[in-house]
């Protein structure tokens, strides 16, 4: 018992230098009860997925979608259980749906847009014993040429009966397949003459399967006006023929001339040089196949600076000795006829009359006042004078717009034309003009070559050319095709020194008139103000006109 006694006791004294064991800390947030801190990357991540408007955290496990029991097989769609007591029938196999793929495919592809063709009207019979034209001498008739029918169907419908001189000369050759320089006063048929010739080629000659855009007649003309003319000349003397024609010229259309050219076997283009390289360039035209190869108005060409841009059309065409070519133009100078023989070996000229530039049935007047009666005298003589179509030239597009908008101010309806007027405006007012809607137009030199509209009364000079081949153009617009006109010029101190040269230049005398007093008096006040003093809001972009009083810095204006 003492024994037992005196081991508690030293047990008491032995443990009181040791300490106890340390608390055990919790190991894991739920032991803990706080979060565990997160790191950099977890923070940014938890970013990411709340802007893509995803939750921060994580589901729990039970939560998750993947740890749901799955209600549809992984193979095909759901399939639901059927039991026997069910009074419904029992389902049959699970259609497939079908993939994204094989549903693009199914669905039918959409045509691209393509011009509609023109539905030509039924050809009525048609023989040449309903075209009789009496022999006269000195006189050559379309008959005696060997002319297919389609041909000699749509010189009946255009009321043509004899050939004129270079009509004469150019289907005589070009028929034997002649390369032809032609020269010959503006207004006498020399587009008739190489659509003839070229249709009746196409008529006579098999037509063999070509590629889209692969023409058989190309047709070079500088201005857009005039390839339109060629276009529209075209359409009426092939509308009885299966043949397709296009215009291809700048500042419209390019998407329409480039499907047509894309999606059509096109037998003849007029064309302006920079539109046809931009379609060259663009691989919807090929010009390897070309038959005939016509340029018309040469020497405007080189005037405009065209030759750089028509060497290269036509070397992408076939060999000069494979392939017939045309030149024509009213003025041939020695540059032109050094360009026609690289362009076409042993070309045939057919001139006509070449010493008589004007034409016979345009009587030609001029005017002597000074610049300040120009206006009186327009206004009096538009009054006095019975006039149908009135087609007046500027030589500058300031000038002439001008001159239009007074004519407007004093109760003269007209329209203008020049290069700066937009190319659907531009068509508007030829169609209007032709159609006998606008009886005034006032234009630029942009109308005065290949512009061909019927009955032209009067030409009128405001400003006189500065070249003399600029008013053979000019006045070339009335007297055609034996229709007797007028041309009037107005004969100032400023442009009167170029009247001895056109008078050298056409082989005659000008007739110069003072005058009368009553052509002379004062006009009317205007009835319209001026594009200035017209009331509305400005234009936008309009500067605004600067106060006399006072500017806009403060205080008064200091006296100088």
């Amino acid at each position: 018992m003492v024994k037992k006694l005196i081991q508690k006791l030293s047990s008491k004294v032995l443990g009181r230098g040791k300490k106890k064991p340390a608390a055990k800390t919790p190991t894991t947030p739920k032991e803990s009860g706080t979060k565990p801190a997160e790191s950099q990357g977890q923070k940014s991540g938890r970013r990411r997925r709340r802007r893509r408007g995803g939750r921060g955290r994580r589901k729990p496990s039970g939560d998750r979608k993947e740890d749901r029991k799955p209600d549809r097989k992984p193979d095909g769609p759901r399939v639901e259980e059927w039991r026997p007591g069910e009074g419904r029938k029992r389902p049959g196999p699970a259609r497939k749906q079908p993939d994204k793929r094989e549903r693009r495919e199914e669905r039918p592809r959409r045509q691209p847009d393509r011009p509609r063709e023109k539905e030509r009207p039924p050809r009525e019979p048609w023989s040449r014993d309903e075209f009789k034209v009496p022999e006269k001498d000195g006189e050559t008739r379309f008959h005696d040429f060997d002319l297919p029918d389609e041909i000699m169907h749509a010189v009946h419908d255009l009321g043509f009966k004899y050939c004129t001189p270079i009509q004469g000369k150019v289907l005589g050759y070009a028929t034997q397949h002649k390369n032809i320089a032609g020269r010959a006063q503006t207004g006498t048929g020399k587009t008739a003459a190489f659509l003839i010739c070229i249709f009746s080629q196409f008529l006579k000659e098999k037509r063999t399967k070509r590629m889209p855009g692969t023409p058989r007649a190309l047709i070079l003309a500088p201005t857009r006006e005039l390839v339109m003319q060629i276009a529209k000349d075209a359409d009426d003397l092939g509308k009885h023929c299966d043949f397709r024609c296009l215009a291809v010229y700048g500042g419209i259309d390019f998407e329409k001339q480039r499907n047509e050219l894309r999606d059509n076997q096109i037998d003849l283009i007029a064309a302006t040089p920079g539109r046809l390289i931009d379609f060259k360039g663009r691989g919807v035209l090929d010009l390897k196949q070309l038959e005939v190869l016509v340029i018309d108005e040469a020497d405007r060409m080189l005037d405009m600076g065209f030759i750089p841009d028509v060497k290269k059309i036509i070397r992408a065409t076939p060999p000069k000795d494979k392939r017939q070519t045309m030149l024509f133009s009213a003025t041939l100078t020695e540059d032109v006829l050094r360009l026609a023989s690289q362009w076409m070996p042993d070309p045939v000229i057919c001139e006509v009359d070449p010493e008589q530039v004007a034409v016979d049935t345009v009587e030609q007047l001029v005017y002597t006042v000074t610049a300040r009666e120009k206006f009186p005298l327009l206004y009096n003589l538009l009054e006095r004078e019975k006039t149908s179509r009135v087609l007046m030239f500027g030589n500058r597009r300031d000038t002439t717009q001008r001159l239009a908008d007074n004519l407007r101010r004093h109760g003269i309806d007209c329209e203008y034309l020049s290069g700066a007027v937009r190319q659907d405006k531009r068509q508007k007012v030829l169609e209007g003009f032709r159609a006998g809607k606008i009886r005034i137009v006032v234009a630029t030199d942009v109308a005065g070559r290949g512009l061909h509209v019927e009955n032209i009364s009067h030409v009128i000079n405001y400003d006189f050319p500065y070249e003399p081949e600029d008013y053979v153009h000019r006045i070339g617009r009335t007297g055609r095709a034996g229709v007797a006109g007028t041309a009037i010029s107005f004969a100032c101190e400023d442009e009167s020194f170029v009247i001895p040269e056109i008078e050298e230049y056409i082989g005659e005398s000008l007739k110069c008139l003072v005058p009368e007093p009553e052509l002379l008096k004062p006009t009317p006040p205007p009835s319209r103000p001026a594009r200035s003093e017209r009331s509305g809001p400005p234009r936008r972009g309009a500067r605004r006109p600067r106060s006399r009083r006072g500017s806009h810095r403060s205080g008064p204006r200091k006296r100088r």
